[in-house]
C-alpha cells in the first residue's frame, strides 16, 4: 500500500487543478457580488441564521461584506497564479469558512465541498510548478508529487457521488414526481415545459441521476471507459448548469477528472515543454506520511461516517431535517410550509401572534416555516426580546414534502421558552409521522 500511496508521479494534475480552482474561487466571489447574492444574503437581512452555536458570527456592517468577497476574489486570483500561495489558500479557507457557517438560508452542498477542498489545498504542494512563487524563488520547483494526492481527490469526489446516489433511493425520486416538479420550476419556455412534463423524460432524468452518481467514478477509474465517462459527465453537468443554475458546482465537479487521467497524459496536454526528469522538493516523504496518516485518512474516515448519522436519529431525515446538512443530500425534495408563532403572556394569559415579517427576509421566512433549527434559533431571539416579561412561545407549523399532504411539523404544546436543541439526537418537539 505504501508503495502505491507514495509513488512519485508527475504533478501536472495538481498544478492545473490549482489554476482552475483559483479561477473558480474568483468567479464565485466576484459573481456573488454582481448577481446580487451578497446583497440578498448578507446585506438585506437584519441578521443571519448561522450554524447553531455560531450565532455570534454575523455579517460585517455597511459595505463590509462586499469588501469581504472582493478580498476572497483577489485571493482566488493569487491561488490561480501561485503567488504567496500558502498565505492565499489559508486566508481564503478561513474567509470561506466564515461565509459558510455565517448563514444557512442559501445552503448549498457545493459550498461544503469547496470548504473541504480548500482545507486540503492548504497542505498540498500545488505551487511548485507554473507559479509566481517558483519564479520569484520563494518555493523550490518540483515536477512530481506522491500518488496519494490524486487518490485523495478521487476518494473525496467518490464519497460525494456515493452518498448523493444513496439519498435518491426514496419513493418520490424513484417515481419521478420530484424531478418533474424540479424541472418544471426551472423554465417558463413552452417547449421545455412540454418536454419536462413527459413521464418518460422526468423518469429518465431521475434514474440517470442515480446511475450517474453510482457509476461515474468507477467508469472514470478504468482507462477503456474514461473518455466516455468524461463526455457523459460533461453533458450531465452542463445540463445542470443551464437548467438548475447551481453556480460553479458543475465546473468544479468536472475539474476532478484531472486526477483520474494518467499524470503524464495531463502533462502532455497542458505542459508539453515540462522537463521529464524527477525533481524532488522540500515536500519530503516524511511530511507526506505525516499528512496521510494523521490528517487525510482520519478526515476521510469521518467523511464516510458523518453522512450516515441520520440513520441513528429517530424519524425520516426528509421530514425532520436532522442529519440533512453535511451529508451530500443534494436537491432531493421540495419542502413547503407555513408557521404561526404565538406569544402567551404568563401574567394575563392572553395570546398574541408574533410578527416575524418585521425582521426577516422572504428567503428567511421560507426557511423558518420549513426548518426546525431555524424555528428554534428564532425563538431564542424572541426570548431575548421578551426577557423582561414572563411569556410562553408556541408554534403552529405544518409542512408538505414534494407537494404532498400538509402535516404538523412542530409539537403545538411545546413551550419554546424551555425547548432545548439536541445537536446529536432527535429533538422531541419535532413531530414524527
Amino acid at each position: 500500500m505504501s508503495q502505491i500511496l507514495f509513488k512519485r508521479i508527475d504533478n501536472s494534475p495538481l498544478i492545473i487543478f490549482r489554476i482552475f480552482f483559483g479561477f473558480l474561487v474568483a468567479c464565485e466571489s466576484f459573481g456573488a457580488i454582481f448577481t446580487g447574492w451578497v446583497k440578498r444574503v448578507f446585506i438585506d437581512p437584519q441578521f443571519t441564521f448561522s450554524f447553531i452555536g455560531l450565532e455570534w458570527l454575523q455579517p460585517l456592517p455597511g459595505l463590509g461584506m462586499y469588501l469581504y468577497f472582493v478580498l476572497m476574489g483577489f485571493l482566488g486570483i493569487s491561488i490561480m497564479l501561485g503567488y504567496r500561495y500558502r498565505f492565499a489558500i489559508i486566508s481564503y479557507t478561513l474567509l470561506w469558512a466564515g461565509v459558510y457557517f455565517m448563514q444557512k438560508s442559501s445552503y448549498n452542498n457545493h459550498y461544503y465541498l469547496l470548504l473541504i477542498i480548500s482545507f486540503y489545498m492548504i497542505f498540498l504542494p500545488a505551487n511548485q510548478y507554473q507559479s509566481l512563487d517558483v519564479k520569484q524563488k520563494r518555493v523550490q520547483e518540483s515536477y512530481s508529487m506522491p500518488k496519494w494526492i490524486s487518490l485523495l481527490f478521487i476518494f473525496q469526489i467518490g464519497i460525494v457521488y456515493l452518498f448523493a446516489a444513496l439519498a435518491k433511493l426514496y419513493p418520490d425520486w424513484l417515481n419521478g414526481s420530484f424531478t418533474k416538479n424540479l424541472l418544471l420550476g426551472t423554465t417558463t419556455n413552452p417547449f421545455f415545459i412540454e418536454i419536462f412534463s413527459q413521464k418518460w423524460f422526468y423518469l429518465f432524468i431521475a434514474y440517470a441521476g442515480i446511475f450517474f452518481d453510482l457509476l461515474i467514478v468507477p467508469l472514470l477509474l478504468f482507462k477503456k471507459t474514461r473518455t466516455l465517462a468524461l463526455l457523459v459527465s460533461l453533458i450531465f453537468h452542463l445540463f445542470n448548469a443551464v437548467f438548475l443554475q447551481i453556480g460553479i458546482f458543475p465546473f468544479f465537479a468536472l475539474s476532478f477528472a484531472l486526477f483520474f487521467y494518467d499524470s503524464s497524459s495531463v502533462k502532455q496536454l497542458f505542459f508539453k515543454r515540462k522537463p521529464t526528469e524527477e525533481m524532488f522538493s522540500e515536500f519530503s516523504v516524511l511530511n507526506s506520511r505525516i499528512l496521510v496518516y494523521t490528517i487525510f485518512i482520519p478526515f476521510l474516515f469521518v467523511q464516510l461516517l458523518f453522512p450516515l448519522r441520520h440513520y441513528l436519529i429517530d424519524g425520516d431525515v426528509l421530514w425532520t431535517e436532522e442529519g440533512h446538512r453535511l451529508s451530500w443530500r443534494m436537491m432531493l425534495r421540495e419542502r413547503n410550509g407555513y408557521i404561526i408563532i404565538k406569544i402567551k403572556d404568563a401574567v394575563t394569559g392572553k395570546d398574541a401572534v408574533y410578527n416575524y415579517h418585521k425582521n426577516l427576509t422572504q428567503k428567511q421566512i421560507n426557511n423558518l416555516a420549513t426548518k426546525p433549527d431555524f424555528i428554534w434559533q428564532y425563538c431564542q431571539r424572541i426570548k431575548k426580546e421578551y426577557e423582561n416579561q414572563q411569556i410562553s412561545i408556541f408554534i403552529d407549523c405544518k409542512n408538505s414534502i414534494n407537494r404532498g399532504e400538509y402535516k404538523t411539523l412542530i409539537d403545538p404544546k411545546q413551550d419554546f421558552v424551555t425547548a432545548e436543541w439536541d445537536y446529536f439526537w432527535h429533538n422531541k418537539w419535532i413531530v414524527l409521522h
